[in-house]
């Protein structure tokens, strides 16, 4: 199968507009209680665990345990892959992954790179520039967003289409080096093949993932300058405001080089909280019926 680079790097870099972690390994400090008890406690939970890429215990902290159950069982029967279903084309996941972990898929993205990026920075700039317009316009208009998360993602799609324009995307030598380690991180998941992700299972593959966001993630920090650890460690998160078991949640954090200020909104269920938008999806997945197999 013929690998498109433009459909690797574009996913690479939609993957990360929700999944992210750190370029140095150390853990932070745990700034939260095991079970949290206040709004903003809970989002400084999940933070935490995208900052030490720890995607399964992301996924357990991110809805009450009996909807985690639904989910898990609704991944092994191919209906679902959340938490994967919050990345922007996670339809696509699956193949961007067995593109990657393809044998010698270096050798031909490295090819397909000379081909069609070595050198066009001018090109890469544009079409930076109009994915962020298309990007922007495909967030105002999709109906499974709420406002509160379209003002967050206008913000994240503007700071990221002016970090590609003045990225050097085009810098041959940085692919080289790039293009070999993320194959290699994608073959080490195991993950690749028609339904992968499904056979493993959701704990297994959240497992496996992780390496690999770990190292697509400290390549963009070093060669590229997008640097997502500096944006979830600097990240203050604080209570706007709450009534009841209902409460909204400010982020404040700055993502390359841009100002991000933006809300969430959580709920208490069963003493605990979480994030509304992310629970109403969450249980729209549970109950989504079985995919068909991916190719």
């Amino acid at each position: 199968m013929p690998i498109s680079i433009r459909r690797v790097l574009t996913g690479a870099l939609l993957a990360l507009f929700v999944l992210a972690g750190g370029c140095e390994r150390v853990a932070p400090p745990t700034r939260t209680p095991a079970t949290p008890l206040l709004p903003a406690q809970a989002v400084q939970q999940l933070v935490d665990d995208l900052r030490r890429d720890d995607l399964a215990g992301y996924a357990r902290h991110a809805v009450p345990p009996e909807l985690h159950a639904r989910l898990e069982a609704a991944w092994g029967e191919g209906a679902t892959l959340w938490p994967l279903t919050e990345l922007p084309l996670d339809n696509k996941f699956q193949g961007f992954l067995t593109a990657l972990a393809e044998p010698r898929s270096e050798q031909k993205l490295l090819a397909t790179y000379r081909r069609q990026f070595a050198g066009a920075n001018t090109e890469i700039r544009t079409a930076a520039k109009t994915l962020g317009l298309f990007t922007a316009q495909y967030v105002a208009n999709e109906a499974a967003y709420s406002e509160i998360e379209r003002d967050h993602y206008r913000q994240l799609v503007a700071a990221l289409a002016a970090w590609g324009q003045r990225a050097p995307l085009g810098d041959a030598q940085r692919a080289r080096q790039v293009i070999p380690q993320v194959t290699l991180a994608a073959r080490s998941t195991g993950l690749g093949g028609a339904d992968g992700l499904r056979r493993a299972g959701m704990e297994r593959s959240l497992q496996r993932l992780s390496p690999f966001f770990v190292r697509l993630e400290r390549m963009l920090a070093q060669q590229y300058g997008l640097d997502f650890d500096a944006a979830l460690a600097g990240m203050r998160v604080t209570l706007a405001e709450q009534t009841g078991d209902q409460a909204r949640v400010r982020l404040q954090y700055t993502l390359a080089g841009q100002p991000i200020d933006a809300f969430v909104r959580v709920e208490r269920r069963a003493g605990r909280w979480y994030l509304s938008d992310l629970l109403r999806r969450a249980e729209a997945e549970a109950s989504a019926p079985a995919r068909p197999a991916a190719k």
